[in-house]
């Protein structure tokens, strides 16, 4: 038996016959089957840019946004959560007050959709300086390093408002705040690089990261996976 990350109750893991197979790549399950029922996956109707869920068409007005500021070089970006109240309090547990334990369960919800979208380099959004300071790790290489090997290709430039504090209005006039380390060695040029985040709200913070990572390597091909959207 085993107790769940969540809700403290003892439960028996379950596995799949495709779990199985996959079992020597599936993280350790550390949620219950009804706290795991909480995370909704998006609806195969979304957004072909951003996966963001949609009624009607095939791009959202996000997207559409998007397209006429870069005039067209869209990046396409795979979430595979909703974004609802229990991805909400997960999310605060874990980045504003530090749960580092909590990894395990992102890493759980987004491990085997994660193992579809394969890459020549798996880049993680940084986090800025003194968010690590203040939590005493990088939330986002947290949660992919056991499941990916990371390249840690770009910085973040100290005394950045989180993302999470802003408006949508702050966070799309945020100005550019990522840049490529100076010890780079690696040619991404002609190379597949995904982009890995945990959370896709307006499209913003990985735009950035995109910018900076062509601005030095503008042959890169690149694309994102976020865990929800």
């Amino acid at each position: 038996m085993r107790r769940c990350l969540l809700c403290g109750q003892k439960f028996a893991a379950q596995l799949s016959l495709r779990e199985l197979f996959l079992l020597s790549k599936k993280p350790e399950q550390v949620i219950c089957f009804h706290c795991r029922s909480k995370f909704v996956q998006l609806k195969s109707s979304r957004c072909q840019i951003c996966s963001k869920e949609l009624d009607s068409g095939q791009i959202c007005s996000d997207c559409e946004a998007w397209k006429r500021k870069y005039t067209g070089n869209l990046l396409r970006n795979y979430a595979v959560f909703k974004y609802n109240d229990a991805f909400h309090e997960l999310m605060v547990n874990y980045k504003r007050y530090g749960d580092y334990i909590l990894r395990k369960v992102l890493q759980e919800l987004c491990w085997q959709e994660l193992g579809k979208h394969r890459a020549d380099f798996y880049v993680p959004i940084p986090t800025a300086p003194e968010h690590i300071q203040q939590r005493q790790f990088d939330t986002i290489s947290a949660i992919f390093a056991d499941l990916v090997p990371l390249t840690t290709v770009l910085g973040k430039k100290s005394g950045v408002k989180a993302q999470g504090e802003k408006t949508r209005k702050e966070r799309l006039l945020s100005k550019q705040s990522f840049f490529v380390l100076e010890n780079t060695n690696i040619n991404f040029n002609f190379k597949k690089v995904l982009l890995l985040d945990d959370i896709y709200t307006t499209g913003r913070t990985l735009y950035h990261a995109r910018n900076a990572l062509l601005t030095a390597f503008p042959q890169a091909k690149i694309v994102s996976f976020s865990i929800c959207r």
